[in-house]
């Protein structure tokens, strides 16, 4: 069935109009190729514009009481939870994961939103006792946070939602304004969301949209001295040119980027347990996850037993159309992206490794679910070549030792796993690994909302979670007054 919306706006000071200049790009729904809307392609005026909004607005938004944006912040999380259907069958229509999927996203944004509003409520600071010091005993010495300005906030295609509201809920919460750049392949889900935001009461200087290229609106967003905080997900190429961006105003920047996860299977675990869980983390948002377990690295003896569970239980995971109840892979974001999936995969066959299940392109931007045996430990699927597709390298290894060597050899360093029934082996290889997270007994595809998340090495900088976004998102003032005691 076609669908077309007429969501594609820039929303500047709560107007919804084309850009400047009249162009647009369409937006296609992946599992169709269908053009499903139009987003404007914002001109440098366009996003300079939004930028001088925003500065009106961080000025707004920082003196309006924290209990008021509490309330206004709660009021939308429960929005969320009313417009659900809505939001995840656009969500599907298009990125193409699967509905059940784009719904349990709604689910995050809700608890998110509600979780920094109440955390906005508690953000400390410190009163210290300054007759420790000789010569302070008089002085009466405290802390406050306070709002940073205005975050450029530049998102990718595969959890809009999700990621949105990692960065958007914090800053909102901590009283900072936002100017987004929605990922150019599926930016209507955001600009709904940023619609909902105004309906629930968020001051329209406050929050922009600004949809069009990243040479273009994501380039000014990291290098206008307008922006105190810039906050981006995506590859780790990118991130780069936007720290270096960034470096320029000394904004303060948070980058999570690529990842190539390692997920290590011991002799002694739960073969079953540790399939079901390489699967669910390789197939999740059919394949497109920065922390999703890319590299599968089993122990020699047990690889047999692997394998053979492992080309049974895949067979679980219908490729197909994203609205259907029994579908659990769907489309890759574009056509580009599956014929890089593809290349990918033929490349590591051509290295030496063998395709044992799938290893097919169909329909555009369909790729099947594939399990590549015969993976080295020298192969770049096995070190930096990160495949953001439904692939399943299995890598074997002899010693803990050796598992813990292949698990490190990589650039990236952002998630990780570990199965085995022995507790200090399983704290022996999660301290040893080099990666902002390590999950025991289950996949690295693993975000608490609470948890600091984030990456090592070149998979990002900074962190964002519930315990520590906030923090992130304010700056610290010292006040002292002098001479206060008797």
């Amino acid at each position: 069935m076609s669908t077309t919306f007429k969501i594609g706006k820039l929303l500047i000071n709560g107007i919804a109009r084309g850009a400047s200049n009249g162009e647009y790009m369409d937006v296609k729904n992946p599992a169709t190729n269908e053009v499903i809307d139009q987003i404007p392609l914002a001109t440098p005026e366009d996003v300079e514009e939004a930028l001088d909004v925003a500065q009106t607005g961080k000025v707004v938004w920082a003196n309006t009481p924290t209990h008021e944006r509490y309330d206004i912040l709660v009021r939308y999380a429960n929005l969320l939870q009313e417009k659900k259907a809505e939001l995840a069958e656009i969500l599907t229509r298009e990125n193409g994961k699967p509905l059940a999927q784009s719904e349990a996203e709604v689910d995050t944004g809700t608890r998110l939103f509600k979780g920094f509003a109440e955390k906005s409520k508690s953000l400390y600071g410190i009163s210290a006792p300054l007759d420790a010091q000789a010569g302070l005993e008089k002085d009466i010495f405290f802390t406050r946070r306070e709002p940073i300005g205005v975050m450029g906030a530049i998102l990718p295609f595969n959890f809009p939602i999700d990621l949105f509201t990692h960065k958007v809920a914090p800053a909102l919460a901590a009283g900072n304004a936002v100017v987004i750049k929605p990922a150019s392949e599926a930016p209507l889900t955001v600009i709904r969301l940023v619609e909902l935001l105004h309906e629930a009461g968020v001051p329209e200087s406050v929050i922009q949209v600004v949809t069009g290229r990243g040479s273009v609106v994501g380039e000014i967003l990291a290098s206008s001295p307008k922006v105190d905080i810039v906050s981006m997900t995506g590859d780790t190429n990118t991130g780069i040119h936007v720290a270096q961006n960034a470096a320029k105003n000394l904004s303060r920047t948070f980058l999570e980027l690529g990842g190539n996860d390692a997920l290590v299977v011991f002799d002694d675990a739960d073969i079953e347990e540790a399939v079901d869980h390489a699967l669910f983390g390789r197939m999740w948002a059919n394949g497109q996850c920065c922390c999703a377990n890319k590299r599968i690295i089993v122990q020699n003896n047990v690889m047999g037993d692997f394998t053979d569970l492992i080309l049974q239980k895949v067979q679980e995971y219908k490729l197909g159309d994203p609205f259907q109840a029994d579908v659990k892979v769907g489309p890759l974001i574009n056509e580009k992206a599956a014929k890089t999936v593809w290349s990918q995969v033929n490349q590591t066959v051509d290295a030496g490794a063998e395709v044992i299940y799938g290893g097919k392109r169909e329909d555009n931007c369909f790729y099947m679910p594939t399990i590549l045996a015969n993976v080295t430990k020298d192969m770049e699927v096995a070190r930096d070549l990160e495949i953001f597709g439904p692939v399943v390298p299995l890598i074997s290894f002899e010693s803990d030792e050796e598992a813990i060597e292949i698990a490190n050899n990589s650039i990236y360093g952002l998630s990780g796993s570990v199965f085995t029934k022995n507790i200090q082996r399983a704290m022996n290889a999660s301290f040893k690994m080099k990666t902002g997270q390590v999950a025991i007994n289950g996949t690295g595809l693993y975000r608490p909302d609470v948890s600091a998340f984030g990456g090592y090495k070149m998979s990002g900088v900074g962190r964002e979670g519930l315990s520590v976004t906030l923090e992130e998102l304010t700056q610290v003032k010292n006040i002292a007054i002098r001479n206060a005691l008797l």
